[in-house]
């Protein structure tokens, strides 16, 4: 294992300081380093708090700032925050109009959230809200989950429901809204490479040098099945046709495109399964209205990428194109 660690007990509490210190002006570090917090609260908003373990940077932290997350509450490693995390978090960003927690699908991030706002609804008085996003299309259980996984598309619910919170829409409302953007939301992914937890020091899994894990998790749970590597075109074409075969998009429909890294792989690979990707869409007459091509929910070092379609109207584009300043996502419209 070859990493830029000092020690595995150490690491995510080094990594959350230099964070913090390099986005001291969109975020601060809640008391030993519960949460992520948005440095500047605005009163009267319900409060957005996300989280989940870490090895997905820039997802949730990066996502801590105006236009999307308030707060976010960092696990170790592929492991679920406690609840104690979430409960500090609630009370710390809720500013009287309630508080809405967006957990992906995995069961210790389901059962520690849904705990954890319980006790903060009893702590407080205040309102406690919670949207599941579960969009990935690969499984319909897997190793950590009852049900579908939530990945990718995670940041898609997170970023339109954190421009409608800065609007000023209430707790119901954006649940609601939060419900309807992830039932439109789905997502699926292939890997290349594994990777390693820290703690563990070797890779989750094994893959030889001409195989990929079709449908693979972001922990690196199992996908559908280990296949031999083929072309770009041919694994977008697998993968969107899952997406696609589920949403079942209408000829003329907009949509939101999001190519994502899992942390190993290059930009110029990543802009290639766009354009394939792209070029399938538009033969089906979906119309890509909006692109987003990064690494953004990342699998540690995994070498693979994702690929998130969400079908969006004319109003979820106005929240996209909103003002957003957050560390991994930022522009003004």
């Amino acid at each position: 294992m070859k990493k830029l660690i000092n020690g595995t007990d150490t690491l995510l509490a080094e990594s959350l300081d230099g964070f913090s210190a390099a986005h001291a002006d969109i975020v601060e570090l809640g008391e030993d380093r519960k949460f992520i917090r948005r440095r500047s609260l605005k009163r009267g908003k319900v409060g957005l708090i996300s989280g989940g373990g870490s090895g997905h940077e820039p997802l949730h932290g990066g996502f801590v700032g105006h236009g999307m997350l308030d707060a976010a509450c960092p696990g170790q490693v592929f492991t679920s925050p406690t609840p104690d995390q979430m409960i500090a978090a609630a009370q710390a960003v809720d500013t009287g109009a309630g508080v809405l927690f967006i957990v992906k699908n995995y069961e210790g991030d389901v059962m520690n959230f849904a705990m954890a706002a319980e006790m903060a609804a009893d702590m407080t008085g205040g309102q406690m809200a919670t949207i599941i996003t579960d969009d990935d299309v690969a499984v319909e259980t897997s190793t950590y989950s009852t049900g579908r996984r939530g990945v990718a598309g995670t940041l898609i619910v997170e970023r339109l429901v954190g421009a409608a919170a800065e609007q000023g829409r209430d707790l119901a409302g954006l649940k609601a809204y939060g419900q309807e953007v992830n039932a439109r939301t789905r997502s699926m992914g292939v890997a290349l490479t594994s990777c390693t937890v820290p703690a563990a020091g070797k890779p989750t899994f094994t893959l030889a040098e001409d195989e990929m894990e079709m449908g693979v998790g972001i922990h690196g749970e199992p996908g559908r099945r280990r296949v031999k590597l083929t072309s770009a075109d041919e694994i977008a074409a697998e993968m969107l046709g899952a997406i696609t075969g589920d949403l079942k998009p209408k000829p003329g429909q907009q949509a939101i495109l999001l190519i994502n890294g899992f942390g190993g792989t290059p930009s110029m690979e990543l802009y290639l399964m766009c354009n394939a990707v792209r070029r399938i869409l538009a033969a089906e007459k979906v119309l890509v209205a909006r692109c987003l091509v990064g690494s953004y929910v990342t699998s540690l070092e995994m070498a693979g990428c994702s690929i998130t379609l969400s079908l969006v109207e004319d109003a979820d584009l106005a929240l996209w194109d909103s003002p957003i300043h957050t560390a991994a996502m930022r522009w003004r419209m």
